[in-house]
């Protein structure tokens, strides 16, 4: 697939087989996450691979958008380093475009995927940070789920509005 029409074609897929993804493909696919860009190449991220059924579980009980997890191959979390990080905040917006990567790569694999948002819920941090016992220092930004997926939706939704562009400064169109 071109990388355009990966973009324009990738869907947020909730609804797995249940087919276990070789490992091989998901470090393919974190890879790409790690090739995402950072200020200053700092690249403060750090990915945790979730396959066991009672960890997923548990992070079912904390995340209540997250019952999708329950027939995916794997979850990926996407976690942030603040000792590793360009300035205060940076690690959310790296990790943003490392999840983002992750996610098209998913896609040119032709598996399904979902980003769950965890930041800035601190009731989400605190949980998922406690399951997968993470160092203070390193926050859980998303999780990702990933799966072989049941259906693929065929039609690409209109999602272009020109009236959101501006030129120059807010008032020229």
């Amino acid at each position: 697939m071109e990388l355009y029409e990966g973009l324009l074609t990738r869907r947020s897929i909730r609804k797995y087989t249940g087919e276990k993804i070789k490992e091989e493909q998901i470090f393919a696919i974190i890879k790409a996450g790690m090739y995402a860009p950072s200020a200053r190449n700092k690249r403060p991220w750090h990915f945790i691979i979730v396959d066991d059924r009672e960890v997923l579980k548990q992070i079912m009980k904390i995340h209540p958008y997250s019952s999708m997890l329950s027939e995916a191959s794997h979850a990926i979390v996407v976690c942030g380093d603040e000792n590793l990080e360009n300035g205060p905040g940076y690690y959310k917006l790296d990790c943003s475009a490392a999840a983002q990567n992750i996610l098209l790569a998913a896609h040119s694999f032709g598996l399904g995927a979902v980003w769950l948002g965890v930041e800035p819920r601190p009731d989400r941090i605190s949980g998922v940070s406690s399951v997968l016992s993470l160092p203070d220092h390193v926050h859980p930004l998303s999780i990702i789920s990933v799966g072989v997926p049941v259906k693929i939706p065929a039609e690409i939704p209109d999602r272009y509005e020109p009236e959101k562009i501006r030129k120059n400064n807010w008032q020229a169109k």
